[in-house]
C-alpha cells in the first residue's frame, strides 16, 4: 500500500522514522511531505535513510492511505483521491460539517478518538498515548509556575514543606499526573466520580478524595458519564471545602462530545492560598474551572491558572513516536498481509467503532 504523511500545522508528525522503517519492511511505500517531521526532530534525511520518499503535499495527500495527527483543512480534502482512506484525530463529535464533507468527496475515514478502550485495541489507542504525555507535562508546567518546591527541602537557610497536589479526574492523564507529582516529591490526593478508580489511585501512591454525591459516574468504554444536575451541585459544594488545603490542583475531567464539568468553582478558588496553581487540562473543552482561559497562563485572585490546551505538542518527538506506533498497529489490522490490500471489515469491533465514513 502507498501511505502518505502530510505536514501538520503543529509540531507533531503522524509517523516517526522508526515507524516508517517497520512499514517499509512490510512492503508498503511511504511518502513524507517535505519538512513534515522537522519540528518533531525528524529531518527529511532520517526518513530517506529508512526508505521513505520525500514528496510535496499533493503527493502525500494523493496516497491510498493518508495518515495525519489532526484533521486536514477542508481545502486539502480535495487533494485526497475518492475511495482513499484518511486516518487522523478527526474530532467526530464536532457539528461543523466536516464529516459531511468527507462523505461528499467520497473519502473513507477513521477517527483515532473512537478506537475502543479494550485490551485488544490498547496498542492503537492514540488518546491514551497522548494523554500519558499530557499528564506528565501538566505537572511539569505546574512545577514551573509554582513559587516553591514540590518535595520537602531542608537546607541551612531553612526548610520547605512538600507541595500538596490534588488531581481531579483520574483517567490516563490523571494517573500519569499522580505518578509524576509523586516522583517529584509532592503529597498527592486524587478524586474521580468512578468508584472503580479508587484502587488505581492507591496503586500509584496517592490518597483518594472521597465524596458522597449520591450517584457514581461510570460510563461506557472506561469513560466517565455526565452526572445529574443535583449530583454536580453536591460535588462542587463538597470539593469547595476539600480543595482549600492544596497548593496545586490539576483538573483533567472531560466527557467526550460534551462541555467539561465544573469541578473547581470560583468560590473554591477564593478559599485557596495566594500563590497556588491550577492547571486546567480541560481548558480546550470549556474548562473544569470558570476562571481558566484557554491557551493562556493568567493570575486571578492571587492564583495562577494554566489553560494550555495541547500538551503533546510541547513534546513532539515522543508524542509523534507514540502516535506513529498507534497507527502502525491499526494499519496491521486494516491491511491484509497476504494480498497487501485494504480490508475494512466492519464485523471487527475496532474498525466498526472508528470508521466514520465509508465513501
Amino acid at each position: 500500500m502507498n501511505i502518505g504523511v502530510p505536514a501538520e500545522v503543529e509540531t507533531r508528525v503522524a509517523l516517526a522514522p522508526e515507524t516508517v522503517k517497520k512499514l517499509i519492511k512490510k512492503g508498503h511505500q511511504v511518502w513524507i511531505e517535505n519538512g513534515a517531521g522537522v519540528k518533531a526532530g525528524f529531518p527529511d534525511e532520517e526518513y530517506l535513510k529508512e526508505g521513505a520518499k520525500i514528496s510535496d503535499k499533493s503527493q502525500a495527500l494523493g496516497a491510498e492511505i493518508v495518515v495525519c495527527v489532526n484533521r486536514p483543512k477542508v481545502e486539502n480534502l480535495l487533494q485526497i483521491k475518492p475511495g482513499s482512506l484518511l486516518i487522523a484525530l478527526l474530532e467526530p463529535h464536532k457539528k461543523d460539517g466536516f464529516l459531511e464533507k468527507l462523505s461528499e468527496v467520497k473519502i473513507k475515514a477513521m477517527a483515532m478518538e473512537l478506537i475502543p478502550r479494550t485490551s485488544r485495541a490498547q496498542a492503537m489507542d492514540a488518546l491514551s498515548s497522548q494523554a500519558n504525555i499530557a499528564g506528565y507535562r501538566a505537572v511539569i508546567e505546574a512545577a514551573s509556575v509554582y513559587g516553591s518546591f514540590f518535595p520537602m527541602m531542608m537546607t541551612s537557610a531553612g526548610s520547605a514543606k512538600p507541595a500538596k497536589v490534588a488531581i481531579l479526574g483520574v483517567g490516563v492523564a490523571g494517573l500519569q499526573a499522580i505518578s509524576t507529582a509523586k516522583r517529584l516529591g509532592a503529597q498527592v490526593e486524587a478524586y474521580d466520580i468512578r468508584p472503580e478508580v479508587r484502587e488505581q489511585i492507591i496503586s500509584v501512591g496517592a490518597k483518594p478524595i472521597e465524596l458522597d454525591i449520591g450517584e457514581e459516574g461510570s460510563g461506557q468504554g472506561g469513560y466517565a458519564k455526565e452526572l445529574s444536575e443535583a449530583a454536580k451541585l453536591k460535588q462542587q459544594q463538597l470539593l469547595t471545602e476539600k480543595l482549600k488545603k492544596f497548593d496545586i490542583i490539576i483538573t483533567t475531567a472531560n466527557i467526550p462530545g460534551r462541555k467539561s464539568p465544573i469541578l473547581l468553582t470560583s468560590e473554591a478558588v477564593k478559599g485557596m492560598k495566594p500563590g497556588s496553581v491550577v492547571v486546567d487540562m480541560a481548558a480546550a473543552n470549556g474548562g473544569n474551572c470558570p476562571l481558566t482561559e484557554a491557551d493562556k497562563i493568567v493570575t486571578k485572585e492571587g492564583i495562577t491558572f494554566v489553560g494550555l490546551t495541547n500538551y503533546p505538542t510541547m513534546m513532539p518527538n515522543v508524542a509523534s513516536r507514540f502516535y506513529g506506533m498507534n497507527l502502525y498497529h491499526l494499519l496491521n489490522l486494516l491491511i491484509d498481509e497476504k494480498t497487501a490490500k485494504l480490508n475494512l471489515n466492519v464485523e471487527d469491533d475496532i474498525i466498526a467503532a472508528s470508521l466514520i465514513t465509508r465513501s
